[in-house]
Formats: C-alpha cells, structure tokens, sequence
C-alpha cells in the first residue's frame, strides 16, 4: 500500500505514484522484488530485503539518492520483528520482511495520522515512524530497573532464593537485547543526521537530532542498567562467598574443638601391653571424662576468642 500526502491522505497504487510528492509505502519483500528497481535501489539492498537479518548492528547504507537501514524490531511483548527502510526524498518506504501481526507495519500507519497532513513533511514523518518504534521505551526501562531493584533488596536481605541467578542472567540477556536495539536505531538517526547524501531538507533535521536524543537516552539507559545488574551480580557473589565463609567458619571450629578427641582416640588406641590405663579399672571412665573436659575447655577458649 502508498500513501500520497498532499492537501489529504489517500491511498494510491505504485503506478500513480508522483516523485514531486511526498509518499509512503508499506510492501512485502516480493513486491520489492517485483518493482524495487523502478525505485531506483541497487540489488544488493533488494537482495537484503528478501531475508530477516538475524544481527541488529547491520548498519546502514548511504546511497547516492537514498539511505537503506535494516530494522530487528523488539516489541514491548517480546517478539521480533524485521523490517527494511528505504528514505528517498519524497518517498518513505517500509518493506515488511518478518512481520506476521502487522504490528510494526500498523504502528507506522498510526504515526502517519499523528500530525495534520498540512504539518507533514518528510523528516517529520522519520520523526513518528521511528518514535513509534520507541513509545514503550521507558516503560520497559523501568519494568527492569524496577526488578534490578527488588533483586538487589533481596541481596541486602539475605533472601535471594534458589532462582536468583537464572533470573539475573534473563534481565541480563533482556537489557542486551534492548541496547543493541537502540544501538541500531541510533546508527539509523545519526546517519540520517549527517544527511551525506542530501535527501533531507535541512531546515527539518531539527525533527532527526531530536530522535537522535530520544533513541540516545534509551540506549543510555540500557548501558546504566547493565551495569547496575553487573553489580548486583557482584553483590550476589560477595553473598555466597559470606555463606560459604560462615561455613567454613563453623566447621573450623568444630574441627578444632574435636581434634583433640582424634589424638586421645589414637594415643589410647595403639595398646601398648604396659599401658597402665588399659588394665585400670576406671580407665573407660577416665578417657570418657578427659573427653569432656577438653570440649568444655576449647570451647571456654574459643568464646574467649571469639570464635562464634
């Protein structure tokens, strides 16, 4: 489908499309196929249409008379999306390579409504189309600062539980996932930013520095996230290194306080024929008795020194 913006918008077919007005299009790769060349984009970006690109840094190429972008979209509910841009003057074009609810596709329609046809121009349709992409930007910045933060509460109280590692390493993966997002979308706004090739009216850039700010402090606040799930991830070693000392302070106590049992055990175990306390009548009694008293002697000592 296009749309031509001119006193209205109406939808027209690729046949009536008029290079001195402006246009948006959204197609399917095939249809790129069918008539990209008409356009005047090269194969290579053709080709690369026709196939979801599994990376998000893919970069963009600056051509004589457009700019191509390949877009990995994360959605707000998790799934992904894959899109291609082509920005010509005069023409916006969406190419829909891997998106099965036609949520992206929908979003971009919606931002095409957003502002009075009279107020339209293309940098400013850049401006909704890539805002649209961004709308739940903070909201999913704050879901995850917002369970960084219980996690790390969980730390200070000692109750991390058995899953806080594997839920750590999920917020981990999620905030990559967003940064290397707005990564991409920012390679997207800067580039157009330069305006190299001067599809652009640079009175309007003002629309693109400004997106450039907004994608800006998402993608800062995704590399702010991650270093504060880095230090959670700190904190939650330092825990288990404090359990596993608290242990292992336990059972240097309980070792020290036994071992002398170990030696009376094997001093009195070697039976020697004239050891006098093997033949005495009181001797089990004896050694049960020395027993007790160097426990109770260690640990006199050791609650004077503090052992526990």
């Amino acid at each position: 489908m296009f749309y031509e913006i001119t006193d209205e918008l109406h939808e027209i077919e690729v046949k009536d499309i008029d290079p001195e007005k402006l246009t948006v299009g959204c197609v399917s790769s095939e249809e790129l196929q069918e008539y990209g060349k008409g356009f005047g984009f090269d194969e290579e970006t053709i080709v690369a249409s026709q196939k979801a690109n599994p990376m998000f840094r893919t970069g963009v190429d600056v051509h004589e008379n457009y700019t191509f972008a390949e877009l990995k979209i994360v959605n707000s509910d998790g799934h992904e999306d894959n899109l291609s841009i082509y920005i010509k003057h005069n023409l916006l074009l969406v190419v829909d390579i891997n998106d099965e609810d036609d949520s992206t596709v929908n979003s971009f329609i919606k931002a095409l409504r957003k502002y009075p046809v009279s107020r339209i121009n293309e940098e400013r349709i850049v401006f909704c189309c890539v805002e649209a992409l961004l709308s739940d930007g903070n909201m999913i910045a704050e879901k995850i600062r917002n369970r960084l933060t219980k996690m790390e509460e969980s730390i200070f109280k000692g109750t991390p539980g058995a899953k806080f590692n594997a839920e750590l390493f999920e917020q981990k993966k999620k905030i990559l996932r967003y940064y290397n997002y707005y990564g991409q979308i920012l390679d997207i706004t800067e580039t157009l930013e330069e305006n190299e090739n001067e599809i652009l009216n640079e009175d309007n850039l003002i629309y693109i520095i400004n997106l450039t700010g907004k994608v800006k402090r998402l993608y800062d606040d995704m590399n702010l996230l991650e270093d504060v799930a880095n230090h959670i991830q700190d904190a939650y070693a330092t825990l288990l290194d404090q359990h596993m000392n608290s242990t292992m302070k336990v059972l240097t106590v309980l070792t020290t306080i036994f071992f002398p049992l170990t030696i009376i055990v094997g001093w009195y175990g070697m039976n020697f024929r004239y050891m006098p306390e093997l033949s005495w009548r009181y001797g089990y009694l004896y050694v049960g008795l020395l027993s007790v008293l160097v426990i109770i002697i260690l640990i006199i000592i050791g609650k004077k020194k503090k052992w526990f």
